[in-house]
């Protein structure tokens, strides 16, 4: 195989690198034991905890709810960061002896201390391998990095390939819009994350599912909304496009223009839009849509935005 020149993987994906490893699973005294562990913020105490198992290689969930009884929790204070006696406590747990435990003790501490010096939102290690010679080692990883706290990590920024990312995503990055790919029928433009979730919500009520989650911020004008509808409308599976904006900073009447002039400019849209706009001059806007002569519908209220999306995809 040749490691210069990019690959096709059986899934049709282009291949840019190859990762070869040493095989840690070599014979020895003992046979070598998985575990799984990770790090994470405890949303509701506000702390750090670290989630461990003895229960290794297999999927968290699946171990959750078959053998909730194998999965331990750790919480770390803040003020004190993690203590001698926790990181002793979970190789305790796990069912270490000797060298291993004294290993242990050490990943863990280290663990952690990378955990909070990389700004990041989640470390998960599975599996934690003891080898067969009693090592404790990271046989595989997932890092999480927190975007917001990049600036201070440059060395790690650096890192980003952006190959393996989904490229309308990379690209709404770069126009400074927050988009999300996902497997739907219904593309979906709105101004804040809590509206966006409901507006998901909204579309699956509707008989519908969500094709991406996209929000266009405070800032909602007609080239912004021109530059959303590109994205969207890359994808085929859609087969409509339901806007809710609640107009708090941005006037209801000016993204009504602006989704007027962008659609437009494209001259090109082959699927339904549904336009749901609240706020400040929503009245304005409404009447600026339904005069407008394009194939887009207005709507005012959450229920009627749901019901003029089931007609469409029915």
């Amino acid at each position: 195989m040749d490691l210069v020149t990019p690959q096709t993987s059986a899934e049709g994906k282009r291949v840019h690198q190859v990762l070869v490893a040493e095989d840690v699973y070599y014979p020895g005294d003992s046979e070598p034991e998985e575990y799984y562990m990770s790090v994470l913020l405890n949303r509701g105490t506000g702390r750090n905890m670290i989630m461990y198992s003895t229960e290794g290689g297999m999927d968290i969930e699946t171990v959750a709810e078959e053998t909730p009884h194998l999965i331990f929790t750790e919480e770390i204070d803040p003020a004190t960061g993690i203590l001698p006696f926790q990181a002793r406590k979970i190789a305790f747990n796990l069912g270490l002896s000797g060298a291993a435990f004294k290993d242990m003790t050490k990943f863990v501490t280290s663990l952690y201390t990378a955990y909070v010096k990389s700004d990041s939102s989640l470390f998960e290690i599975n599996p934690v391998l003891k080898t067969s010679d009693a090592k404790i080692m990271a046989v595989d990883a997932k890092v999480t990095l927190d975007a917001n706290a990049l600036f201070r990590h440059k060395d790690l920024a650096a890192l980003r390939d952006l190959r393996e990312e989904n490229a309308i995503e990379v690209e709404a990055g770069e126009q400074g819009l927050n988009y999300v790919d996902l497997d739907g029928n219904v593309g979906c433009m709105v101004n804040g994350a809590g509206l966006a979730m409901a507006t998901m919500d909204l579309i699956k009520q509707a008989g519908g599912e969500p094709a991406n989650f996209l929000d266009v911020g405070g800032t909602a004008d007609a080239a912004r909304v021109e530059i959303a509808f590109e994205l969207i409308l890359r994808d085929p599976a859609v087969k409509a496009i339901l806007i809710n904006i609640f107009g708090g900073i941005v006037r209801c009447d000016r993204v009504a223009q602006g989704v007027i002039d962008a659609y437009k400019n494209m001259g090109n849209i082959s699927v339904p839009i549904i336009v749901r706009l609240q706020g400040t001059n929503a009245d304005i806007a409404k009447e600026l849509i339904d005069n407008s002569g394009l194939d887009v519908m207005s709507a005012t209220e959450f229920q009627e935005a749901a019901d003029k999306v089931q007609a469409v995809l029915a």
